[in-house]
């Protein structure tokens, strides 16, 4: 009576991989998705609002739980969702789960749909500028990050309400920001930039 030999051992190690490997992916897909929900995702930097701070296809990392233990300070780099929701693209669900994850991961541009900024005025803050540069409650604004001779211009004196916040690119002179949507809801603040992960070359901390 004829036999079937058992495939060698080697062979059964390969197949068993090859049957783990759909359920691993599974496993790693789960996983990006709820660290990116809960506690960290990339984002890639779309425009030159914040040179030379960030620069265009910079990738950084946003902390989303650190304002949930603790406040938003003046100086901090934030992520926000962007406050003129008719510059949102329209895609169907699975478009729109496929981008979701690829800008999580910092694959993808946002298109608009998140912004990243710096934080000026706190709430019950007054901001205004005086000869190109930007006082907060009265005082001159310490801003290490810009470039020497930068100017800021402001049209008005702006006071920030009780759960806003006033933000400011650091490119001031090309940057769409509190001077034009006007104050940030808190409560769409996302999370703090605070590690670029790209390029090598400047992979590091995010001051403020």
């Amino acid at each position: 009576m004829a036999t079937t030999e058992p495939p060698p051992s080697g062979d059964r190690r390969k197949a068993s991989f090859l049957r783990e490997v759909p359920v691993l992916v599974l496993i790693a897909l789960a996983l990006a998705i709820l660290i990116k929900t809960f506690v960290v995702q990339a984002f890639y930097i779309p425009s030159e609002s914040m040179t030379p701070t960030l620069q265009v296809g910079d990738r950084v990392l946003v902390n989303k739980v650190v304002y949930k233990v603790g406040d938003i300070h003046r100086g901090d780099v934030i992520v926000f969702q962007n406050p003129d929701q008719t510059q949102l693209p329209h895609r169907n669900w699975l478009g729109a789960a496929l981008h979701w994850l690829g800008e999580g991961l910092g694959l993808q541009q946002p298109e608009n749909e998140d912004l990243i900024k710096r934080v000026i005025g706190l709430p019950g803050d007054t901001v205004e500028a005086r000869n190109g540069r930007v006082y907060v409650n009265g005082r001159p604004l310490s801003e290490p990050y810009l470039p020497p001779g930068t100017t800021t211009v402001m049209s008005r004196t702006y006071r920030v309400p009780p759960g806003d916040l006033f933000v400011l690119g650091d490119n001031r002179g090309n940057s769409a920001d509190s001077r034009v949507f006007g104050f940030l809801p808190e409560r769409d603040v996302i999370g703090k930039a605070f590690v670029i992960i790209w390029p090598p070359s400047d992979i590091g901390r995010l001051g403020g």
